[in-house]
């Protein structure tokens, strides 16, 4: 069975602007030839890829209440 044309999504060059305003050409299937991907989290800045630390929030004291209710708790002789 020959296959279409159209089986084939559009892949073209596009400009990726990192969030520090660096700039980069790659291919893909985002909009259209010439287009720019702005993104607002890259490898440069999320703490996934920088290996940084990020913030708990405690959004209506669940972290605090469940501290207060279990961390007393031990579970077993620590070694």
């Amino acid at each position: 069975m020959a296959r279409k044309e159209t089986d084939h999504p559009d892949y073209h060059f596009i400009k990726v602007v990192m969030t520090d305003g660096t700039e980069y050409m790659t291919r893909s299937t985002y909009g259209k030839e010439g287009d720019v991907l702005n993104l607002d989290i890259d490898p440069s800045t999320h703490p996934a890829w920088t290996g940084g630390t990020q913030q708990l929030l405690d959004r209506g004291g669940r972290v605090s209440r469940f501290n207060s209710r279990f961390g007393n708790l031990s579970f077993g002789a620590k070694k």
